[in-house]
């Protein structure tokens, strides 16, 4: 079984940051590409940023700037977010793209979401 567990949501006021941390369990071969959404009330889910296994960085524009995606592992990815703002407000998604992991019958690959967790921007 594999599955990804976040951390680190909570309350801040305008301007303050936050730290998010997501981690997959299980056993794991590879990860492709980390990333975070968010998703407003009343509004579609939206990719705040991505990491690939080539080190590559994407982030969305409101964000730039403010918000930094890193991972100290293959398995594990963090988002720094600094400056926040109310319209940052949102639940906030782990994903992880191509995991390739053990089952009972060899190996397979798939992709992941955490469960999600609440970041609530305070003016």
């Amino acid at each position: 079984q594999v599955q990804l567990v976040e951390s680190g949501g909570g309350l801040v006021q305008a301007g303050g940051s936050l730290r998010l941390s997501c981690a997959a369990s299980g056993i794991i071969f590879s990860i492709n590409t980390m990333g975070w959404y968010r998703q407003a009330t009343g509004k579609q889910r939206e990719l705040v940023a991505t990491f690939t296994s080539a080190g590559s960085t994407n982030y969305v524009d409101s964000v730039k700037g403010r918000f930094t995606i890193s991972r100290d592992n293959a398995n594990a990815v963090y988002l720094q977010m600094n400056s926040l703002k109310p319209e940052d407000t949102a639940v906030y998604y782990c994903a992880a793209f191509g995991v390739t992991f053990r089952t009972m019958w060899g190996r397979t690959t798939s992709d992941l979401w955490g469960q999600g967790t609440q970041v609530t921007v305070s003016s």
